[in-house]
Parts: C-alpha cells; structure tokens; sequence
C-alpha cells in the first residue's frame, strides 16, 4: 500500500498550519501579560492583598470564558454552515484589533482595569468563532488518507503555540509593557494573511433536521452519545480545572519566588520545554498502541507535577516541575484531539468542534477562576496542590468510568458508523 502523502506537501494545509501556530501563539501571549497586568495593577495600583489580587485573577477568566459558553451552540452552527475560512479571517482580524488597543494604552501608561476586562472578553468572542471553525477546516484541506497526520500536525500548532505563547509574553513583557501587544498583533496579521491564500473548499451539508435550533442541539447530542469522544473531553475539562496552576504563576513570581516579570518568562517557558520534547518524541516515535490507557496516565502525571510545583520553593525544582507538567499536557492534547477528530463526521465537525473548545476553554479559563476564587479562600499555594490532587483522582475516576478510554488501542479511523462507540437511546 502507498505511504500517505504528508500534510505538509499540500499548499494550503501549509498556510493553515503557519495561521494555526501564528494565532496561537498571540492568543497566549495576551492571555499571560494580561493575567500579569491585571494582578500587578491590583498590587501595585490599587492596594489589593494577594488573595484580593488573586480574585481578579479569577474574574479576568471568567469575562474570557462567559462569551464562549453563551456562543457555542451558535458558532459551531455557523462553523457548518458557513465557509469556515471566513469565519477564522474575521475572528484573527477582530484579535488583531485587540492586541493594538491593548499595545496603544500600556504604550501610552494609561491602560486599566476596566479596559483589560473588555479586551479579555472580546477576545472570548473571537475564540469562541474562531476555534470550531479552524479545528473543522484542517480536515478539508487534504486527502483523507493523510488525515491522520494532519490531525496530528494541527493539534501540534495548537499546543506549541499554547505552550510557547505564554512563555514569549512573558519575555517581551519583561522588556517593555507594549512590546507583546506589538508582536502579537503582527502575528495575527501573519495569521490572516495565510488564512487568505487558502483556496475555496469543498463543505459538507448538515444531515437530520433542518431546524437551525434543532441542528445546533445535534452536536451537543453527538457529543455526549459518543462515549470516547464524551470522554476524552471531559477529562481534559475537570484535570485541568482542578490543576490550573500557570494561573497562579504571576503570584509565584512576584511573591512567592520573588522571581518578578522575567522570572515569569522562564516559569512559563517550562511547560514549553516539555511539551517540545514530547512533540519530537512523536514526531519519530509516534504513539501506535494503548493511546487511551496513556491520556490517562498522562493527566495522572499532570496532576503529580502540580503538586511539586505547588509546594516548591526553589525556582529549579519549580522550573522542572513545570518541565513534567508540559510534556504530560502535551500527551494528553495528542491523544485527546486525535481520538475527537478521527470519530466525528464532517457535517459535524464544526459543531463538535464547538462543545470542545467549550470544554477546553472551561478547563482553561474557568480553570484560571476556579484557581483565583480558591487562591482568594485558602490560599495560593493550598489551592494550587488542592488542584493536582484533585487532577489525579479525576484520572482514576474516568478510567472507571469511561472504559471506552482503556479500550482506545490505536488513532485508526472508524471503518463504519456502526465502529463509533455510541451510548445507545431510548426510541
């Protein structure tokens, strides 16, 4: 049998993939200096106490995370209806917009609280359109044969920007307060302009009821019939809400290991260290066997790595935590996102796509709002152990109770309908 072509010897999954890195990258960034900006203003500013800094911590992540919950079953809808390039060119504009705003006011020492809110949630919005549609459009671009690997190659983007965007902010902040907005709104427009060359495609019809409510509904239904995809998601949702320690990282650096802006820089570039050994681990060596059964071992460890680096006080067995903490999430989103794609049908893409960014977004901003309320009640530190203790009972939890997870032996594409693991209904 004929090897697959690579992904990358398609031109537009080549421009998808720069847009996909790119984007990610910038929409990181802001989240750390903004997370930064918001407890320094607090401290500094504003006299809050680290438990009252840290509460405002919570809330940036929940005007990040409100207009994606009330967004999703429309932007999912829409991600299947409408051509999906268009819908990412206007969310990176619409990001592109928000980083020079931000970049504008720390330029000219007048940016505030109220305006970092604002921003945070428009930003909200624009992740909430933009993320079902990218993660719907990667598998247009190419034959289906190379499916696989470009579901790979894309959650790749996605993590490596997710890891590395932090740890950049964190770095360009230390150097001047407006120089992330800058280079991040030259990344977004690196990001559209690659998203425009990409050549119209070739879009599947939504199937069932042609009721837009009803079709909205449908994802949610798919989702939680599927019991893998249900699985997979859910577990990345209640590990990372309970083990959110990065959001805790702008109270380690200025109090804690009184490391400052660019001690933060190195703290976040941690997780990316990790998380870049693994991917080139994969990158020879990809996983073949046992793939459910080492997402859960992944999150196990996950939850482990929180609790030394929640107890340390040494910044390089804080940084090597960290280290362990980003190669286990990076094994986890492979797997995670690999199993999603491969068992959800085109025409419903886009809508699953949607409840997972959901998920995902909840397990990261809501993640961040649940580490802040808990930080503001018992502490930073207290919150942050709480949270991988809590990561690792999640794992054995899921392992009980969603044994179609431990059953995921290989990425191999379902052959019929009838080999998606679905809960069965009453009719």
């Amino acid at each position: 049998m004929e090897k697959p072509a690579h992904p990358f010897a398609f031109r537009d999954f080549r421009a998808y993939f720069l847009a996909r890195l790119t984007s990610t990258l910038a929409q990181m960034a802001m989240v750390i200096v903004i997370g930064w900006q918001v407890y320094d203003l607090s401290r500094s500013q504003l006299g809050m106490t680290t438990k009252e800094a840290a509460l405002q911590l919570g809330l940036i992540g929940v005007a990040q995370f409100l207009p994606l919950l009330i967004l999703t079953p429309v932007v999912g809808w829409v991600a299947d209806k409408v051509d999906r390039r268009w819908i990412a060119r206007l969310s990176v504009a619409l990001e592109a917009g928000c980083a020079i705003a931000l970049g504008w006011l720390s330029w000219s020492d007048t940016i505030g609280l109220p305006a970092l809110f604002g921003v945070a949630a428009l930003l909200g919005v624009a992740r909430a359109f933009a993320s079902p549609a990218l993660q719907a459009l990667a598998p247009n671009l190419i034959p289906l044969a190379s499916l696989p690997a470009a579901i790979a190659m894309s959650s790749l983007a996605w993590q490596s920007g997710s890891v590395f965007g932090p740890a950049l902010g964190g770095y360009l902040y230390a150097g001047h307060h407006a120089l992330p907005y800058a280079v991040c709104a030259a990344l977004f427009v690196t990001a559209f302009t690659a998203l425009m060359t990409i050549r119209p495609i070739r879009r599947s019809t939504i199937t069932g009821d042609a009721r837009p409510w009803q079709q909205m509904l449908d994802g949610l239904r798919y989702v939680r019939r599927n019991r893998l995809v249900f699985g997979a998601i859910s577990l990345d949702l209640f590990a990372v809400l309970l083990g959110g320690a990065t959001a805790m990282l702008p109270v380690y650096a200025r109090d804690i290991l009184h490391v400052g802006a660019e001690g933060l820089g190195h703290l976040r570039a941690a997780p990316a260290l990790g998380a870049v050994f693994v991917a080139l681990w994969f990158a020879w060596r990809p996983l073949r066997q046992d793939v459910g059964t080492k997402l859960l071992i992944g999150v196990a460890i996950f939850g482990a790595a929180t609790i030394g680096f929640g107890i340390s006080r040494n910044m390089a067995l804080s940084l090597a935590m960290l280290v362990l903490l980003g190669a286990a999430d990076m094994l986890s989103v492979y797997v995670r996102q690999s199993l999603i794609q491969i068992y959800t049908p085109d025409d419903m893409r886009g809508r699953v796509g949607a409840v997972s960014t959901l998920f995902i977004s909840g397990s990261n901003e809501l993640g961040e709002a649940e580490s802040g309320f808990l930080a503001a009640l018992i502490g930073p530190v207290a919150a942050v152990v709480a949270g991988g203790i809590g990561a690792i009972l999640v794992a054995g939890l899921w392992a009980r109770w969603f044994p179609e997870l431990r059953a995921a032996r290989t990425f191999a594409p379902p052959k019929t309908l009838e080999d998606i693991p679905l809960k069965e209904t009453a009719t």
